[in-house]
Order: C-alpha cells, then sequence, then structure tokens
C-alpha cells in the first residue's frame, strides 16, 4: 500500500493544503495596520510584588478572521459528513454499497439467521506476559462467547501453552509473513464460510482486558439492529509507565469522550477490540481487489500498516453502519518509553496517510481527510506558539501580563481538565499544569512530520512490537487442551 504515484504524493497534498490553509490565516493577520504600542503598566501584589500588564488585544479584524475559518471549516467538515452518512444509509445500489442499511434490512426482512453467537479471535505474538489477563476478563464476561480461539503467530514462547491452560482453542499459522493481517486472514479463510449471517467474530488483542458488561451490550447492539455491521471498542490506558503513560491515558480519555458526544460515531475500528457481523466480513472479502483495495477473498489488507483502520475504511466504503458505544470499553496498554511510543504513532500516521493514498478522495474518506488537514494545522499553530513563546523569554527584560491571553488561557486550561474529569485526580492534575501536555503534543506533531516526509520518500513503514516481561510462574492445575 502507498507504492503507487498517488501514494506516495498523497504526503504533499495533506502538507500543501494545509500550509496554504495558514498561510490564508497570515495574510488576513498581516493584512491589518497595528497600532504603536503602549508601555505597559505596573501593579503590585499585596503591596510587595511588583509586575508589569498590557491591557491590548489583537484587533477585531484578527479575531474574526480566525474565528470566521475555524468555524467554516468544522461546520464544513460536520455538514458534509452527516451528508454522506445519510447518503449512504439510503443507498439501495448493492452494487457500491452492499452493506447499506436500507440494503441489509431489505435483504434480511422475514428471515430469522439464528442467535448472536460470538467467535474471538486472538491474535498474538510472544504474549505470554498478557494473555492470561485477557482471557481471564474474556471468560468472566457477563456474555460468555460460544468459541474462543488465540491465534498463535509464529511464537517462540509459551503463548500457546497458556492458551490451552485456559481450555480455548489455537491455531498456530503456517508460513505467515504479513504479521497481524496475515495471520488472522488465514484463520479467517477456515472458520468464516461456517458463520451464520447473525453470527459475530470479534477480534481482541492479546494485552487488552475487557470491562465485564462488553460482550452483552455488544450483542444487545447486534440483536436490536440488524442493520448494524461492526461495533468498536472504547479503549483506556492500563496503569503504569509513569508520566509518559499518564499523557498517553489522557489522550485516551479525550478520544472517548469525543466518541461519545459523537453519539458513537467512530473514526476507526480499534485493533484492541471490535466486533464483527459475519456478513460484513465475507463482503469485504469479496470485495477486495474491484470496489476496495486489497487481495481478493483476504479480510485483512496485509498492505496496510494499520489494519484497523483501513478495515474501518473499507466497511464504509461498503456503506456499512458500525458504531463504538460507551458501554463497551477496553482497558489496553500505553507505550512505556519513548522510543516505543515513537514508533507506535509512527506507524499509525503513516498507515494513516498509505490508506488515503489507497482510497483517494471518496465521500467516505472525506472525514479522514480532513482530520489529517486538522492536525497538519495544529502541528503549525503549536509550533508557532512555542517558538513565539520561546522568543519572547529571549527578548525581554521583565515578563508583561496580557489580560486577554491569560483569559483565553483559563478557558484552555479548564477545557483541558474538564476533558480528562472521567481519569481521576492524576489525569486532572495532569492537564492542569499544561507544559507536559503540550511537550507531547509537540512529540506528536514531530512524528505527524516524519510520517509525511517518509512516506513522500517512499521509505518503508515498519510495525514494532513490545516485549513485555512474563509474569512469575504459578502451579496452576492442567486444563483441557483445545486445538483448532
Amino acid at each position: 500500500m502507498g507504492t503507487t504515484l498517488f501514494g506516495r504524493m498523497v504526503g504533499l497534498v495533506v502538507g500543501a493544503a494545509v500550509v496554504a490553509a495558514a498561510t490564508l490565516l497570515w495574510i488576513a493577520v498581516a493584512s491589518d495596520s497595528p497600532e504603536a504600542g503602549k508601555a505597559p503598566s505596573e501593579g503590585l501584589i499585596l503591596g510587595i510584588w511588583s509586575y508589569l500588564y498590557a491591557l491590548e488585544a489583537p484587533p477585531f479584524r484578527v479575531l474574526w478572521a480566525a474565528v470566521a475559518l475555524a468555524v467554516l471549516f468544522a461546520a464544513g467538515v460536520a455538514l458534509l459528513e452527516r451528508r454522506v452518512t445519510n447518503k449512504s444509509r439510503r443507498s439501495s445500489n448493492a452494487r457500491t454499497a452492499p452493506l447499506a442499511p436500507k440494503i441489509v434490512m431489505a435483504a434480511t426482512r422475514g428471515t430469522y439467521a439464528g442467535p448472536v453467537r460470538i467467535t474471538v479471535l486472538i491474535p498474538a505474538y510472544n504474549e505470554e506476559a498478557s494473555l492470561s489477563a485477557t482471557l481471564s476478563s474474556l471468560l468472566s464476561q457477563s456474555h460468555r462467547p460460544e468459541r474462543v480461539i488465540v491465534v498463535a503467530d509464529n511464537c517462540t514462547d509459551s503463548t500457546a501453552t497458556i492458551a490451552r491452560r485456559h481450555g480455548v482453542e489455537v491455531y498456530e499459522t503456517i508460513g505467515n509473513r504479513d504479521k497481524k493481517a496475515g495471520a488472522l486472514n488465514q484463520v479467517l479463510e477456515t472458520i468464516l464460510p461456517a458463520q451464520g449471517d447473525n453470527d459475530i467474530i470479534m477480534v481482541l488483542d492479546a494485552d487488552t482486558t475487557l470491562d465485564a458488561g462488553f460482550l452483552q451490550a455488544g450483542v444487545a447492539r447486534f440483536t436490536s439492529d440488524r442493520a448494524l455491521m461492526a461495533i468498536g471498542g472504547l479503549f483506556y490506558g492500563e496503569p503504569g509507565a509513569g508520566l509518559l503513560g499518564q499523557m498517553q491515558r489522557n489522550e485516551y480519555v479525550r478520544y472517548s469522550a469525543q466518541i461519545h458526544r459523537r453519539r458513537g460515531k467512530v473514526f476507526v475500528l480499534t485493533g484492541t477490540a471490535s466486533m464483527f457481523r459475519s456478513r460484513a466480513l465475507r463482503e469485504v472479502a469479496r470485495s477486495r481487489g474491484a470496489s476496495i483495495p486489497g487481495t481478493p477473498g483476504h479480510v485483512y489488507d496485509t498492505l496496510a500498516l494499520t489494519e484497523d483502520n483501513e478495515l474501518t475504511i473499507a466497511l464504509k466504503s461498503l456503506g456499512a453502519l458500525i458504531i463504538s458505544p460507551s458501554e463497551c470499553t477496553v482497558v489496553t496498554e500505553v507505550m512505556p518509553t519513548l522510543g516505543s511510543l515513537w514508533v507506535q504513532r509512527l506507524r499509525w500516521q503513516r498507515g494513516a496517510l498509505e490508506n488515503l493514498g489507497a482510497y483517494g478522495i471518496t465521500p467516505p474518506t472525506f472525514r479522514y481527510w480532513a482530520q489529517q488537514l486538522g492536525i497538519g494545522y495544529s502541528v503549525i499553530a503549536l509550533t508557532a506558539f512555542m517558538f513565539l513563546i520561546l522568543l519572547t523569554l529571549l527578548s525581554i527584560d521583565a515578563w508583561v501580563w496580557f489580560p486577554f491571553w491569560l483569559g483565553l488561557g483559563v478557558v484552555f486550561t479548564t477545557e483541558r481538565v474538564v476533558s480528562v474529569w472521567k481519569g481521576g485526580w492524576a489525569a486532572r492534575l495532569l492537564a492542569v499544569t499544561v507544559v507536559p501536555e503540550l511537550l507531547f503534543d509537540m512529540f506528536l506533531n514531530v512524528v505527524y512530520v516524519k510520517g509525511i516526509v517518509d512516506i513522500t520518500r517512499g521509505r518503508q513503514g515498519t510495525w514494532g512490537h513490545v516485549t513485555h516481561t512474563p509474569p512469575a510462574p504459578t502451579q496452576t492445575a492442567p486444563e483441557p487442551v483445545a486445538s483448532l
């Protein structure tokens, strides 16, 4: 994926659009003639500490330009996304949108495909340290799955042994060189043909634990809505990893809150834990190489660095209805070091750009293009802000407080704290300090720029894998062994 000319040019397309938008705002600001500056006033706190302050605020013209651009962009994206969604739901074209709700409802009207049954696939590559916790959370669900298969992919540790000890099936891949996507394709080719239209395939990462009611909530959703094709979990970060881990947990809490405000309208069906109606996966496999990219017969595109993001776009391109309900939550790993975080986020960014290059500019991908443009614009804005702060510190002898900008800062800080409120006191304390999270954002900005540069230069993306420390061995009575 991403080897076509357009695939390599996608980074330049995004970068050029972002720079053009920033230039428009700069022109609007530069066209205003500022008044001569006034000397700052001096004040005292408790009659002891003196400070300087200035009451000047940006001209109304500048404020209007900035607010207008932001509102127009946000409103435009929201309105177009709503139009695309409504058109997809009402589509009756079985050739271009075979999974559209109107088509699915018509095809299943008056028929009963049986109860909703769940088969869980757990792709695992040397996951002996985390697999037990994952299986325990899965097997203790209020609604237990009918079948659990651990897909042991080229494992050299005791992953398969631990899986059998828990009494679940094990599928060991043969000659797989396509990592997670290839491993899942192998097992899906084996089990998918026998699945009924109401049967659910769940893909669960081996380092993820489910909240107790995840499966029950998912089954209820699928049972009540025949048109629903997939459910993605809302993910939260696991404890640990110090300040870096808390930054990632804050990020995940904000993302979950954003999806909640969107009433479950999901950006990506997370690879950590997602459920798919078997009908949807079969349609994806049939459509590969025709209406969507990929190898015919494969559910997952093995050339995609981010197989979950690619599958989400594939389903949306076929008209599928997908959501992330607030009841379906999971706890997933956080990267313990900056190095592992760099590899993970660079893969995410490269994968997102490559997916856009493969699918092009279409109504289902418009929201993803807008997301990349928004990230790029924020890179320029935050970098310029940090540069100006540093330049100011180096250029003046005494700091001057500007009440207007302090007011905006209070609003910004309040939003940061409120948006992570559910994360607890540690999350709120980190958010109120502001600076650490701004530095974290700058780190992600560098990753974004690196992703654009790499894909433009045609550099090969890498997967990356975090090795976990295995738990201390315990004496456990042997349980029945199952194999696929």
